[in-house]
């Protein structure tokens, strides 16, 4: 599918203003950042750089496209016909999927001619902050399992065919073993997993045909739905049987059984207590039905015996949350010379005053411990002395300044497209997986906590600090004046 089109109309019109007025090919620098983490939580995960990859390499407006675009009657044949022999221009950074991300630091950015760099606006927001936001739904649910298996279940109540398949690549970078999703096996390698519906059960005379017929047919993978009927009554003991009757003889041991509805806690340790019984300690013991990161935790604190968790409707949507805030602004262009102007949205809302320049984002790491100190906005051109004390400063509150040392820097933009030729190689999705894990065991745990988590310090470098302080202090005596 060609989704060049798939944009809001306004870039167009801006496009073809750009044309009228001569600046189609002027330099210009956008940011992509968010202001605030989901959930109230204390960071984000980074994803979609995939898919963004993809969307840019197959930029192509077709002879379709320039037509509809000319039946608007808006639009000069000048633009339309750069549209038609269109070719990708731009340099594009961005940090790497799995990374954990903080507010109010540039997470892309994109610098090349003004009517490319504003064109990606629109897919750049759609495609990082839909994978951002289930990455970081997912991630506080695998943390919330504490160690335990979570699977992505939630394909049926996705928001549409790409919600579902790029939702379980994104779940799968953030923590969970696999997904429901058969699509997303198939394009991403995310293992899908799945067993039975209660329709399996109830297609057979009996719950105990449904099981004995589900074991002959899977006998190395057996896990059960023992909750269409009764847990502890039918389900179960059916189940039980079933393994000594048709596994045993077999060789086989079941793999696990799923309870679905009622009090799921309860409900896992009387069956805990009747598996080890039977000798079936091993069988493992697989919780759904409406879950999320609290109501996990809440079970778990409650003595629940569950081994694994699958998870739908509440982490394919983020229900409690469905919406990352990325936004995608102008942070400075180049004049004829060539020299880099900065540009600064400013607003009576402190929290919508942008940070003007072209820019690095660094993370400064203790070197005692190797946790995530802060992270430190800085112009594109500066290095980080990690030999020395550094001085960081607070972006909104000017007399707020903090000094770290013994630490060490690491940028996180990286060069993904340099004047319109990839220069990346995404790693391959186990890869970006345990690097998620690595990192977010990197972050101090007071940064991790659910409720009034601490807030990670995302300052400015002394240079990007008197930068926009001063372009803000103009804009105070221009007011005066006027």
């Amino acid at each position: 599918m060609n989704n060049t089109m798939l944009t809001d109309f306004y870039e167009f019109t801006m496009m073809n203003g750009f044309f009228e007025n001569g600046c189609a090919h002027k330099t210009a620098y956008f940011d992509m950042f968010f202001r605030r983490v989901p959930d109230k939580g204390g960071f984000a995960v980074m994803a979609g750089v995939e898919q963004v990859i993809q969307y840019i390499r197959d930029l192509e407006f077709t002879g379709d496209d320039i037509e509809f675009l000319r039946s608007k009657g808006i639009f000069c044949d000048e633009f339309l016909d750069y549209l038609k022999n269109f070719k990708f221009e731009c340099d594009v950074w961005a940090i790497p999927e799995g990374t954990p991300i903080f507010p109010y630091e540039p997470v892309v950015v994109v610098r090349g001619p003004a009517v490319q760099a504003q064109f990606l606006e629109t897919m750049i927001l759609l495609t990082i902050n839909h994978q951002s936001l289930i990455a970081t739904k997912a991630n506080r649910i695998v943390r919330a399992a504490d160690g335990r298996s979570v699977m992505e279940f939630g394909s049926r109540r996705a928001q549409g065919y790409t919600g579902a398949v790029e939702g379980a690549r994104a779940a799968y970078i953030a923590g969970v073993v696999g997904t429901a999703c058969a699509a997303a096996d198939e394009k991403y390698g995310v293992p899908a997993l799945g067993t039975m519906a209660h329709s399996w059960v109830q297609m057979f005379d009996s719950e105990y045909e449904a099981f004995k017929a589900y074991a002959k047919a899977y006998p190395h993978s057996t896990t059960l739905l023992i909750d269409t009927y009764n847990v502890l009554r039918s389900g179960l003991p059916n189940a039980i049987r079933v393994f000594d009757e048709v596994l045993k003889p077999m060789g086989a041991r079941p793999a696990g059984v799923r309870i679905d509805s009622g009090d799921i806690t309860y409900l896992s340790k009387k069956c805990r207590r009747m598996l080890d019984e039977a000798g079936y300690p091993d069988c493992k013991i697989v919780a759904s039905n409406s879950l999320d990161e609290y109501i996990i935790r809440d079970m778990l604190i409650q003595g629940a015996k569950i081994d694994t968790f699958g998870v739908g409707e509440r982490l394919i949507t983020a229900s409690s949350e469905p919406v990352f805030g990325g936004v995608y602004k102008l942070a400075a262009v180049e004049d004829e010379d060539g020299n880099i102007i900065p540009k600064i949205k400013i607003s009576e809302n402190v929290a919508k005053i942008t940070t003007p320049g072209f820019k690095q984002v660094y993370r400064l790491y203790s070197r005692e411990t190797s946790q995530a100190m802060a992270d430190i906005v800085t112009l594109h051109n500066e290095v980080i002395d990690d030999a020395e004390p550094y001085e960081m400063f607070d972006p909104e509150h000017i007399w707020k300044r903090k000094t770290v040392s013994d630490f060490y820097a690491r940028p996180l933009l990286k060069r993904i497209f340099k004047k319109g030729e990839l220069v990346y190689e995404n790693p391959p999705l186990d890869v970006l997986r345990e690097y998620c894990k690595m990192e977010i065991e990197g972050l101090w745990e007071e940064v991790k906590r659910f409720e009034n988590p601490h807030a990670y310090y995302v300052d400015l470098s002394e240079k990007l600090w008197r930068m926009k302080n001063d372009m803000l202090s103009e804009y105070e005596k221009m007011k005066a004046k006027a």
